[in-house]
């Protein structure tokens, strides 16, 4: 069964069209990553979604229902936030029960639920206890338990890390995966930041000015992207991009070519200056200008390059994209 189908959605502020023709489908149990750069739609797709704003047209259905014209409790969809939203004189497990307790549930089936997620986010020991008395990481895991409990057809989660710090994010965002894996539930995910996107998602969608740009698994987009926008917006650090004539006189197309697909070689085809060398340990990155152009090389291991120093890179022919004048893939 299908979890969400979105047909010709568009979405209108006034003369501002933010979202355009949109058409996705999430299947059931299905992680869907919608991704792209700030001010491209993405939150607001997830709100036409939750039902927090009205599609000017096309049709929203969750679960094989249409749901246009339902208001955002009756569609059977829980959201998280970027901020965590919690009532600070309310405790952990007040915060967690109150949606169920405006749902008239049961006493005993608060206890069941609220018990469960606690278990599930290691938040056992945490109920008892106020907002203000819980670090960011625990306080988002709070946000998530409130969601969880309400059992929903549809998580809806927009940007929940970016109030933590780098190691927060990645211990919340493994959270995340394996709450995925064990409640095989359907949700969609709001990021700009691609590593979230390729780590979490079975599918991702990436958008750019309010348009679907590609929809496909992770490997799927990385290796094979249709244009350049969704070649340069996934990988990290982002493809590189210069004119192909560099390599091939009167090629007007432009060549891309990913900085761990880049090698040092004496007879390699891109001369190059050094501009600056980052030694991260198990890899060395290396920026440099190939004539007018700034390139990124991802060199395994530790490397003693120096800046100023002229090198040649080299790649394989193989593991080259090139795109055309419209930045489609050629």
């Amino acid at each position: 069964m299908t979890a969400l189908t979105l047909t010709n959605v568009n979405k209108s502020f006034g003369d501002v069209h933010v979202l355009k023709d949109i058409n996705i489908e999430v299947e059931d149990g299905e992680f869907v990553v919608f991704v792209g750069p700030s001010g491209c739609g993405k939150s607001t797709l997830l709100r036409v979604i939750a039902g927090l704003e009205d599609a000017t047209s096309g049709e929203v259905c969750i679960g094989g229902d249409l749901v246009n014209t339902t208001p955002p409790s009756k569609r059977g969809i829980a959201m998280v936030f970027q901020s965590y939203a919690l009532y600070p004189h309310l405790n952990v497990r007040k915060n967690m029960s109150l949606a169920l307790k405006q749902e008239k549930q049961s006493k005993t089936v608060i206890e069941e639920r609220v018990a469960k997620a606690s278990k599930m986010l290691n938040l056992e020991d945490y109920l008892d206890r106020y907002p203000s008395e819980l670090s960011g990481g625990q306080r988002q895991r709070v946000a998530i338990g409130r969601a969880i409990v309400r059992e929903p057809k549809l998580f809806l989660f927009d940007e929940p890390l970016s109030n933590l710090d780098a190691a927060l994010r990645m211990n919340t965002r493994l959270e995340i995966a394996n709450l995925h894996d064990t409640l095989a539930a359907s949700m969609i995910y709001v990021t700009h930041d691609q590593t979230e996107a390729m780590t979490l998602a079975d599918k991702i969608v990436v958008l750019r000015d309010g348009r679907v740009e590609q929809i496909g698994s992770p490997m799927e987009l990385y290796n094979n992207p249709t244009n350049q926008f969704v070649a340069g917006f996934l990988g990290s650090p982002a493809m590189n991009f210069m004119p192909a004539a560099f390599i091939t006189e009167g090629d007007e197309r432009t060549l891309g070519v990913r900085p761990e697909d880049l090698s040092l070689q004496a007879d390699g085809g891109l001369a190059a200056t050094i501009q600056h060398v980052e030694q991260l340990g198990g890899d060395t990155n290396v920026i440099a200008r190939v004539k007018d152009t700034q390139i990124t090389a991802r060199l395994f291991g530790q490397h003693a390059i120096s800046q100023g120093q002229s090198v040649t890179f080299g790649y394989s022919p193989e593991k080259a994209f090139y795109f055309d004048r419209e930045g489609l893939r050629a």
